[in-house]
């Protein structure tokens, strides 16, 4: 692979909290249409199928860090219906506006509910759950703040955690270049596209987060398009 040799370390344009909600909703709605055409989010629900299925439960208590508007959770409240899988659906995000947007988006999606919440603040006696999901959230931080974050995932989740973040290449920035001029409409969706796959990761990079929790089994895999799946699995499940 063709990769930039360290992460970056540049802020993205849509972490400005000061953005309105018009702002945030057309960002946002780019990243899912980028999802969509690109199939990232089909990797975490491949990878919650794998999970669900290895550890047969009644019902899961999932939990999305970093929901957005909400469309990965959709995405899973939709699967699961149709496989028969009872869920309770949780999405967590620190911006106030994103919140308010995945709401409006999922008025028909009884089974989730949506927090403004920062993972740093979460008890484990409050936010329980089975498996905890993590979509294109980890690369907004530093290595020290992703060490703290997992050591927070582990005690979060009864089952695993589920990660699905950008391979940082240089052929996928070359490549998202191209994409995002024909997909893309606003100009923070197509800067910060770019940053993040600038802010991405490497095989190395998971395997070295994972020593944060010896106490789970951890599995990295490259995917297509440009992605990592990482799981986390408790070794006692």
């Amino acid at each position: 692979m063709i990769r930039f040799k360290e992460r970056s370390t540049e802020n993205e344009l849509m972490d400005d909290l000061s953005l309105d909600e018009v702002q945030i909703k057309a960002i946002l709605k780019d990243i899912t249409v980028a999802n969509r055409w690109l199939g990232g989010n089909q990797i975490t629900i491949n990878a919650l199928d794998r999970m669900m299925a290895s550890h047969p439960k009644k019902i899961y208590t999932i939990m999305d860090m970093g929901c957005g508007d909400g469309s990965m959770l959709r995405e899973v409240a939709s699967q699961c219906k149709k496989k028969g899988v009872e869920v309770r659906l949780i999405g967590l995000d620190l911006n106030s506006k994103s919140i308010k947007i995945a709401r409006e988006l999922s008025t028909s999606f009884p089974d989730i509910s949506y927090l403004q919440k920062d993972v740093f603040s979460l008890k484990p006696e409050e936010f329980e759950c089975d498996i905890l999901l993590c979509t294109l959230t980890l690369h907004h931080f530093s290595l020290q703040e992703i060490r703290t974050f997992v050591k927070k995932f582990a005690v979060l989740t009864n089952i695993g955690v589920i990660i699905n973040d950008l391979d940082r290449s240089k052929i996928a920035y070359a490549l998202f270049k191209v994409f995002s001029k024909v997909v893309i409409k606003t100009a923070v969706a197509r800067h910060d596209g770019l940053v993040s796959i600038m802010s991405g990761f490497t095989k190395n990079d998971f395997n070295e987060f994972a020593k944060s929790v010896p106490e789970m089994s951890s599995e990295v895999t490259w995917r297509w398009a440009f992605r990592y799946e990482w799981t986390l699995r408790h070794q006692n499940t």
